[in-house]
């Protein structure tokens, strides 16, 4: 009986008074006091006032129930569903939405419906994988940007597969601490592509010394990942950069140069398919063909295995020496030894001018360094 008046005293009422009755309709079924069948009378009335016509009922019913973790879950979901106004309070608010709801209001809705989703006070580790797949790039930044959202390393990595080239989404996963190092290589190269799409350091430069400049600066940025890596989290990195091809030559004599030894044998394993203690074994006491042919049979040309097992040996003295020896030796003195020998092959040119580089950019390096050092020592 007063489920039926109810109805029909709303087929009649402004509007105005349908959303009040609406919000004392909504307070009296959270408020607890309720006998069963008041309650589920209650629940009828509200679930009737889903399809009324006017938005502001709908939105009296949503901002109502919106914190209420006592909220008839049928309902916000329904609300949740509705148009934006209406739902804006109960995605944002509501415990009684549960993740899996969540999943599928944000592949059903809208962009400002996702972006909802990823503002919310929590955001579990399924939602935001789904979002990843989904969402675009406004959104991911909104997600990026909520401390209560959880992540992990493979939705981090599917963000910055589909959305890396954003400048904005690219910054925020940059900033993160869990980012994993191949993560982090895939962003650096994203940036060095950004770079060689710009048409205005295209036009200052030139296509070609652009090509090796975002080249070496990739590489640059990437073998500063590597310092502070070890174990299984160097292994993935490998096992990233040689399937995007990456672990080329010039790479690899950067990393040697740079004293990513460890980077450096792992790579040897990967690629040769020795086992670890072997690889290490050679590079640390084999003789100068055995270290050779362990090069050449992780794919490195005859023309250019020599400069690496100079390089390499040339480490062998700087980790025995009983006085400390600058690391930036190595490339110096692989450039003084072979700049200067008229048979060199072309492949073992081009890899000495990278090594000259290098050792350019190392000078210049120590003399910032030097220049700081004056400047503070001054103030």
């Amino acid at each position: 009986m007063i489920v039926a008046a109810f109805l029909r005293w709303v087929e009649t009422a402004k509007a105005q008074d349908r959303a009040r009755a609406a919000t004392a309709l909504a307070k009296a079924y959270v408020g607890g006091r309720m006998r069963p069948e008041e309650r589920q009378a209650a629940q009828v009335g509200m679930t009737y006032l889903l399809d009324d016509a006017s938005p502001q009922v709908r939105l009296a019913l949503a901002e109502a129930l919106a914190s209420e973790p006592s909220a008839p879950r049928a309902i916000m979901v329904s609300l949740a569903e509705d148009q934006a106004e209406i739902a804006c309070p109960v995605i944002l608010f509501s415990p009684v939405l549960t993740d899996h709801d969540l999943v599928d209001i944000a592949g059903r809705g809208t962009t400002e419906t996702r972006a909802l989703i990823a503002s919310r006070q929590r955001v579990g580790a399924a939602v935001a994988a789904a979002l990843a797949e989904i969402g675009d790039a406004a959104e991911i930044e909104v997600l990026l940007e909520n401390p209560g959202a959880a992540f992990t390393g493979f939705t981090l990595r599917r963000i910055a597969e589909r959305h890396g080239r954003d400048e904005a989404v690219r910054s925020h996963l940059l900033d993160r601490d869990d980012l994993s190092a191949e993560v982090r290589q895939m962003l650096v190269q994203y940036v060095a592509e950004a770079l060689v799409g710009s048409d205005l350091v295209l036009g200052t430069i030139g296509s070609r010394r652009l090509d090796r400049i975002s080249r070496e600066a990739s590489d640059t940025a990437t073998i500063s990942l590597l310092a502070d890596l070890h174990g299984d989290e160097l292994s993935r990195l490998v096992s990233h950069l040689c399937q995007a091809n990456r672990l080329t030559p010039a790479f690899l004599m950067h990393a040697l140069c740079a004293g990513r030894t460890d980077f450096f044998s792992a790579a040897l394993c990967f690629i040769s398919g020795m086992e670890e203690r072997r690889v290490r074994s050679i590079l640390a006491t084999g003789r100068f063909h055995a270290v050779r042919a362990l090069l050449e049979s992780a794919g490195l040309s005859r023309e250019v295995s020599p400069l690496f097992v100079d390089a390499i040996m040339q480490w062998r003295d700087v980790f025995h020496a009983s006085a400390v020896l600058e690391l930036d030796n190595i490339a110096h003195r692989l450039v003084a030894r072979y700049r200067s020998v008229p048979d060199l092959t072309e492949g073992a040119r081009t890899l000495l001018d990278l090594v000259e580089r290098l050792a350019i950019a190392e000078e210049r390096r120590l003399a910032r360094d030097y220049a700081s050092g004056l400047a503070l020592a001054a103030a």
